[in-house]
């Protein structure tokens, strides 16, 4: 059955190269509003090719966004494309994204990253694996079946956006809208926009949540000069400094009180899931350029990253950061950190114990500066539950295309999506990562090898196969 599908994928392999090549050309970087015509560019190109393969599309309009002006302006919208439905087959929902990270040349990266270049059966460019690439992959999946003359086996669906670098703006609202429409026949919904996490493929069952928090601490009404009044006045700089020492200690455990009282306990049977998982510390040592991580062994390590909480602190805006020296007082600082979330922590609980610690310490100072703390994001984690039958078959397919078991991984970055598909339609929800562990998703020099794009091909196809036959 799948012999002749695996064929065309792998005689049309320089094709399928090329249609990727012409979809990084667009540089559709969402985090700049003003390369938005860009994004709806490379939404048109998507859609163009569903309905050159005789899919229905519709642009749903999602509103309008503030910008930080004051200006509003419409969004780009979000691609609701389908298939020849069959009322007697199973409905897949595939949900992508075509906007990218921002990059350039000065970034530090090798090769122009709108320009695909291949160097060592490496597909170097932004987008390539986050997320052109998977979502191409997906559309030659079904093409691979026309073009055999073989009968898609499961009814296809497709949820396409142009925002997902800054949040999906809207798609929530509109996941809520079409629930009793576009996803009243929907089973089951796949998302691939993440990677393996070792040279071995991989199946995702959770992922982290986030809340990203500024700690604004105001003070005099003029930046000064330090030899005119430092040790006269307490210092925005150093009640800042105070504020985000007190978040965590040098072993990287969370001293907000509280904070990880929900967390989920480690279970047997979830320990026993990461025996399995070929991660090799040193080699992860050497990739990361760190002589040692915070924990010993492996399952330590990936504990850390995917099932526990982290807090990291990311920058101070208004310190003096430029080459050279200046020796100023500065008047406002804020500094930026974020909290990776774990089952059971819940955001606003989160942001509520975060603020109260801040408050709380601030006053210990004595300070007659301002402080004001406030919080984005608030994205919860999610976790699917591994028996869940589309798992099922995805291990049936990595083992068709592969031939090993997949490694069941969580990941420890946010991808709200997943959590909101889950709890907004109450589907089945899985992550079929086909990207390899050193792509570089968001980093200079961002890739995806030919061989994990042509074989994630393939897998796609096999699990729409796969799919059909669960009972």
């Amino acid at each position: 059955m799948l012999e002749p599908l695996f064929q065309y994928i792998d005689d049309h392999q320089n094709q399928f190269v090329q249609r990727l090549k012409e979809w990084v050309a667009v540089q559709s970087n969402s985090g700049d509003h003003t390369k938005w015509g860009e994004v709806e560019r490379i939404l048109n190109m998507t859609a163009v090719k569903i309905q050159e393969m005789g899919g229905t599309v519709e642009f749903a309009d999602v509103g309008t966004h503030q910008l930080p002006s004051g200006e509003t302006v419409p969004l780009p919208p979000v691609i609701l494309a389908e298939f020849e439905r069959d009322p007697k087959k199973a409905t897949l929902c595939i949900y992508g994204h075509v906007d990218v990270q921002p990059a350039k040349m000065a970034d530090g990266w090798t090769t122009d990253p709108f320009n695909l270049t291949e160097i060592k059966g490496n597909l170097y460019g932004r987008g390539a694996t986050d997320n052109k690439g998977p979502v191409l992959a997906w559309l030659h999946a079904v093409e691979s079946y026309q073009a055999t003359e073989k009968e898609i086996p499961v009814n296809i669906k497709l949820i396409i956006e142009g925002l997902e670098e800054v949040g999906s703006y809207g798609l929530l609202e509109l996941t809520r809208k079409r629930n009793d429409s576009f996803f009243a026949d929907v089973d089951f919904i796949v998302i691939s926009d993440n990677v393996w996490a070792t040279r071995s493929p991989a199946l995702t069952y959770g992922t982290r949540g986030s809340s990203y928090f500024f700690v604004e601490v105001d003070g005099p009404k003029l930046d000064f000069h330090s030899g005119v009044y430092g040790g006269s006045i307490q210092e925005p700089m150093s009640d800042l400094i105070a504020l985000l020492g007190s978040l965590l200690d040098h072993t990287g455990k969370i001293l907000v009180p509280g904070v990880t009282d929900d967390v989920a306990p480690l279970t047997e049977d979830e320990r026993k899931l990461y025996d399995n998982i070929s991660f090799d510390l040193e080699e992860m040592k050497s990739v990361a350029g760190v002589k040692h991580f915070l924990q010993d062994t492996k399952e330590e390590v990936l504990m850390a990253r995917w099932r526990n909480p982290s807090l990291s602190i990311h920058g101070i805006q208004g310190a003096f950061s430029e080459p050279g020296t200046k020796t100023v007082i500065p008047k406002q600082v804020t500094g930026k950190f974020s909290i990776r979330q774990v089952p059971n922590m819940d955001p606003p609980d989160v942001e509520r114990k975060v603020k109260e610690h801040l408050q709380q310490v601030f006053s210990t100072l004595k300070s007659p500066n301002r402080l004001r703390v406030t919080a984005t994001v608030g994205a919860k984690p999610w976790v699917a539950n591994l028996k869940d039958p589309q798992y099922v078959a995805g291990q049936r397919a990595v083992r068709e295309v592969f031939g090993v078991d997949p490694e069941l991984i969580r990941e420890g970055s946010t991808i709200p999506i997943a959590q909101n598909f889950q709890e907004e339609t109450g589907k089945s929800v899985m992550m079929l990562p086909i990207g390899g562990h050193d792509d570089g998703e968001h980093s200079q020099n961002e890739k995806i090898s030919r061989y994990n794009y042509i074989e994630g091909t393939k897998l796609f196809a096999a699990y729409f196969y796969e799919l059909s036959l669960l009972k």
